[in-house]
């Protein structure tokens, strides 16, 4: 791919407030111009000004704008993706700031949960995990940062996708790279991070990032229980609490495998097809409370064990595993010991692959953390380490540690305590200025 990225923006204004911005579909912003697929990946299309709001509700005093780029599919094929980038309210334009590649956990098929609905005011995304992210990624406005959530999924939410969620995100920071308000340029580090379904698209940026987009400088990258191993989580979660999650893949995959369409259409009950139209339609939460215990074995005509195991969905799984192409940029992995929703021993299989390929990883447990409270408990320590690969600090030898608590120190105390801060600011709809170290005083730091 090309270094050099032409923009053709064609600049909307803000939407005029209104009962609430429109899903994508039915939003003629998100519509490319004709003859996009003639440009090269990561031309900005379109942009607009955009309002933020906490669940919908509280508006968000944070500098946001959408941008619409061209970019592709699993199959090359050119397709408008979008991204929704940000700055620090009242942010310097000439001052040298990081960019954050923020992967938000969509985990569903149904639209409202697309970053560029669910985060925006007046959205009605009840049960989205994206919308609890913001609370996280508000604080790497809070250091100065400017920040790109890509919609990795695509218009046809295709959650368990392999690659694609790689070729959004990394067209999404070209773009961002070009879009002149956030004053950066080529030279910007660049780190990647994301939890659950955001580590799984985390995973793929930084895997296809050599190859895809060799002139970006990614810095660095933090996985959180990025998933590993798709197959694994598929027979582990079927039957259990959180049921829904599997199902949802199902409903998105089978418009990308011919094999798990036809097994869907032709081997599924009748109670079976209304069980993947559900996930279909569902957000995460809504599918985790909705379909749990449900067992994929009761709405099929023959044993699962004996489906699963066709050559075909064998090759559909093989495909869908991380860790077969090695990233050029350090990782840190971080993983509960004790996940209910993503098992250890995926995580392990992973990063052992990563390291077979030769990359760099920093590998950390947390005994008593749980899948849904270490992104929140993580988030210190995972801001703190992306800076110090912004700033081009030396990594320490890459080894696997396995702490009580990644909150159980002093640093992470205080970490904790910053986060209740830019939780009460969100909450009250305060300013997210910059309030940490300066960009700039890393930026030389990094040179050196």
């Amino acid at each position: 791919m090309t270094a050099e990225i032409t923009c053709v923006v064609d600049s909307e204004p803000a939407a005029a407030a209104g009962p609430g911005p429109l899903l994508p579909s039915a939003d003629p912003f998100h519509r490319p111009p004709k003859g996009f697929a003639a440009t090269p990946p990561g031309t900005i299309l379109r942009s607009r000004k955009i309002e933020l709001a906490l669940f919908g509700i509280v508006p968000q005093q944070v500098s946001a704008w959408q941008l619409l780029y061209r970019s592709c599919d699993l199959h090359d094929t050119p397709e408008a993706a979008i991204t929704t980038v940000l700055l620090p309210l009242d942010a310097e334009p000439d001052e040298d700031r990081p960019l954050l590649a923020f992967q938000t956990a969509m985990d569903a098929v149904t639209e409202k949960c697309s970053p560029s609905y669910a985060l925006r005011h007046g959205a009605c995304a009840l049960g989205s995990i994206t919308q609890f992210e913001w609370l996280i990624v508000a604080n790497a406005l809070r250091r100065g940062w400017a920040v790109t959530i890509a919609d990795h999924e695509g218009p046809h939410g295709n959650f368990g996708a392999p690659r694609e969620p790689g070729y959004r995100t990394l067209d999404g920071i070209r773009a961002a790279l070009r879009f002149a308000p956030l004053g950066l340029g080529p030279d910007t580090p660049v780190g990647v991070w994301g939890y659950s379904g955001g580590g799984m698209a985390s995973s793929w940026t930084v895997e296809m990032a050599p190859t895809y987009a060799p002139e970006l400088d990614i810095v660095g990258a933090v996985l959180g229980a990025p998933v590993g191993d798709p197959r694994q989580v598929f027979d582990r979660l079927n039957g259990t609490a959180y049921a829904g999650l599997p199902a949802i893949v199902m409903a998105a995959l089978r418009r990308l495998y011919p094999a798990l369409a036809t097994v869907i259409d032709n081997e599924l009950t009748a109670d079976g097809h209304r069980f993947v139209v559900r996930a279909e339609n569902a957000t995460p939460l809504g599918a985790i409370l909705g379909l749990a215990n449900k067992k994929v074995d009761d709405f099929l005509c023959r044993p699962l064990t004996e489906v699963l195991d066709t050559p075909e969905l064998r090759a559909m799984f093989d495909d869908l595993q991380l860790g077969n192409t090695t990233p050029a940029c350090p990782l840190l992995v971080v993983q509960p010991v004790h996940d209910q929703v993503i098992h250890v021993d995926g995580i392990d299989g992973q990063v052992e692959r990563y390291r077979r390929g030769g990359a760099t990883v920093t590998y950390l447990r947390d005994r008593l953390s749980e899948h849904f409270s270490l992104l929140p408990l993580s988030t210190p320590i995972s801001l703190d380490w992306l800076a110090a690969r912004i700033a081009g600090q030396p990594l320490s030898d890459q080894k696997d540690s396995t702490v009580w608590s990644v909150a159980a120190s002093p640093a992470g105390v205080r970490g904790l305590l910053d986060m209740a801060v830019t939780v009460g600011k969100i909450a009250l709809g305060r300013p997210l200025r910059q309030e940490h170290a300066s960009a700039a005083k890393i930026a030389p730091a990094r040179a050196a």
